[in-house]
């Protein structure tokens, strides 16, 4: 049984969540490495590949040994109303592979995501780039951390260059949104970026503030927002933190920010 306010206990549930992102990636990169994949469209028009279902398989299965007692909220997961959610204390939230357009695009720049809610808040959060093998981290009580290269090592944000501030822009979806800031900010300098990486640079210091004003969904920002949170940063949306498990899985805008100027 998780001891949620216990370090130990849950550095003991971290450290099994990052291996098994590496299952659910090493799956992914079967796929990935192929010599072709079929693409399926959902509902919503967004690109379902082998590659999602796989993971998704594999990262549900594995929560559900670890973690019995807590439901598995996968973005491929079939839709639980709010008046089932609105009951679960605790629970995980997953997306088997953010990026979907970019594992398409073969840029490597995809992730595992995987978190685990408790109320309305991130305590828990897994990223992992399979295709770089990049891992970044974090819990509640045990710090935010990057694994690279066999090396692991705690991050924090970080303030650039006084002279511009570094602006994450989504590599899908252009950088209009963000040049709206360029008012706030003074000199930028935009950083194109994939999936919930775009969280992790800010965490590591590599960037200062992520803008986003187009949609998203809970699964897409979860763990990563953890990550960025332990790290030192801030996820909000009209100055109040980005809450979870809301009627709508739908996220409004929000700004993911690294060290304050």
């Amino acid at each position: 049984m998780v001891d949620l306010k216990n370090p130990a206990s849950m550095k003991a549930l971290l450290e099994q969540v990052v291996e098994l992102s590496r299952v659910a990636g090493k799956a992914i990169m079967e796929i990935y490495n192929g010599p072709s994949f079929q693409v399926t469209h959902k509902a919503d028009k967004s690109p379902l590949t082998a590659a999602d279902l796989a993971s998704h398989r594999t990262i549900v299965a594995g929560l559900n040994k670890l973690t019995p007692e807590w439901v598995v909220l996968s973005e491929e997961s079939e839709d639980t109303p709010y008046e089932t959610r609105r009951n679960w204390p605790i629970f995980w939230l997953v997306d088997p592979l953010d990026g979907t357009k970019e594992f398409l695009k073969r840029n490597g720049e995809f992730t595992v995501n995987i978190a685990l809610i408790e109320g309305a808040a991130p305590i828990l959060g897994v990223v992992y780039a399979p295709a770089s093998d990049k891992m970044y981290f974090a819990a509640r009580g045990v710090g935010a951390f990057k694994q690279e290269n066999g090396e692991t090592l705690p991050i924090r944000v970080q303030r650039g260059s006084v002279d511009a501030t570094r602006i994450i822009v989504s590599r899908s979806h252009g950088t209009d949104e963000a040049e709206l800031y360029t008012r706030q900010y003074g000199r930028c300098e935009f950083v194109p970026m994939g999936s919930s990486l775009k969280f992790c640079l800010v965490a590591e210091g590599v960037a200062d503030v992520y803008p986003r004003s187009g949609p998203t969904m809970e699964w897409d920002t979860a763990a990563a927002h953890c990550i960025l949170d332990l790290a030192g940063g801030s996820v909000t949306t009209d100055g109040h933190p980005l809450v979870y498990n809301k009627p709508s899985l739908l996220n409004p805008g929000f700004l993911a920010l690294g060290a304050q100027q």
